[in-house]
């Protein structure tokens, strides 16, 4: 390690799994904060599992949010396992779940059940519908949150069924509003000497990032359509086959770029349009629009566009699949790629952080560890327990 990162002086309790949390702790601990995942023995986190592909007996899916942390395998269903994670909060800046609402507080572990022992301890609880209301107890997963969030309504083809978005987006916005309400939580701290609740929902998250969307139904009363990959509020805003059958995207943000690019296409007439002249008017009048714009996109072969737009400054891409993402030159000149060293893979392709820091950079310090990789470190360097203590635990099944 030795490099200074923005969080170096953080200590993360994680007791959550799957992907929101974990997303949330990873973040934490790329700004350098000492995270402990706690794992159930035995079979851990519930993504160690979710594969192929893995790579040296590690699923993807598992190694893609669970770097830079120190893995231990506690059972909480023990009360001296649970002893262990009271004694771990209270050396603790933050404590991040994501368990059924109140679950943990019958363990003894809740937020009011620490908060005595830690006052600056920072709680944030992931869940699917947050702590009140008529949801709370349900359980709550990515696809049917886009679902019941409204994202699913607004994404698809026109004419075909509603469809979710290719990640699982919920989670891992979730995990960023987690992240925010972390960092504004220690700054409170920081002020104060007191730590805080943080209650994060899924569902709250997705109604969160309809934006513009939702703003529109809000201003508006109207339900929004799906537009498949159109925009609803600019025109013309969406993929485009070329002449060599290629689609690229093609975004004209405004007026001067759709009259430069219709000087480009030879369409310079529609900028005299009424019905065409001005953004507005193109939303209205789209079903008229985009078939005249499609036509003229198949005179030009997808690389002659993509370097004739660009020359002019009109916002356009290629629509890649992966292998072309992670070959891209930009993409490789941020260094979104890492290799990192893997006790039992020899090494591992992860995707970088995007947060760039001048002074203190984020990094991988630690492979995604293994189950129970750090429990004896942990309870001996943290806790203070002997060999002895630990091989007692390790016995009665309470860590392993």
């Amino acid at each position: 390690m030795g490099v200074d990162r923005p969080l170096s002086d953080v200590k993360v309790l994680d007791l959550s799994r799957v992907l929101a949390g974990p997303y949330c702790s990873m973040m934490l601990g790329d700004m350098g904060a000492d995270v402990i995942k706690v794992e159930r023995p035995g079979s851990g986190d519930d993504t160690r599992q979710w594969g192929p592909p893995e790579a040296g007996g590690e699923a993807a899916y598992y190694l893609c949010v669970n770097r830079n942390k120190r893995s231990i395998a506690v059972d909480l269903k023990k009360e001296e396992g649970r002893e262990i994670i009271r004694r771990l909060a209270l050396r603790s800046d933050i404590l991040i779940e994501n368990f059924k609402v109140g679950t943990l507080s019958k363990m003894g572990l809740g937020y009011e059940d620490l908060k005595p022992l830690n006052p600056r301890l920072i709680y944030c609880s992931i869940t699917g519908f947050g702590q009140n209301g008529p949801y709370k107890d349900k359980p709550g997963y990515d696809f049917m949150i886009q679902g019941m969030g409204g994202v699913m309504s607004i994404t698809g083809d026109p004419e075909g069924p509603p469809m979710k978005v290719g990640v699982a987006i919920v989670d891992i916005t979730a995990g960023l509003f987690a992240c925010n309400a972390i960092l504004a939580a220690l700054r409170h701290r920081d002020k104060t000497g007191r730590g805080q609740y943080i209650d994060i929902a899924l569902l709250d998250a997705v109604v969160a990032w309809l934006a513009n969307v939702g703003s529109n139904y809000l201003v508006s009363g109207e339900v929004p359509p799906r537009y498949g990959n159109a925009h609803p509020n600019i025109v013309p805003y969406e993929p485009f086959q070329t002449k060599d059958g290629t689609y690229i995207a093609l975004a004209v943000g405004n007026d001067r770029q759709w009259q430069a690019f219709c000087r480009l296409a030879g369409l310079e007439h529609l900028t005299h349009d009424p019905r065409f002249a001005t953004n507005p008017q193109r939303v209205v009048h789209r079903g008229e629009l985009i078939p005249l714009v499609a036509q003229a996109m198949r005179q030009k072969t997808a690389d002659e566009w993509l370097e004739e737009l660009d020359r002019l400054k009109i916002p356009c891409g290629p629509i890649n699949t992966l292998d072309r993402v992670f070959s891209d030159p930009q993409v490789r000149a941020r260094e979104m790629v890492a290799e990192v060293a893997h006790p039992t893979a020899g090494s591992v392709k992860l995707v970088a952080s995007p947060m760039k820091f001048s002074d203190t950079p984020c990094g991988i310090d630690r492979h995604p560890p293994l189950l129970g990789e750090h429990t004896d470190e942990v309870l001996r360097r943290e806790l203070g327990c002997s060999d002895q203590e630990i091989a007692r635990l390790r016995e009665r099944g309470v860590a392993a």
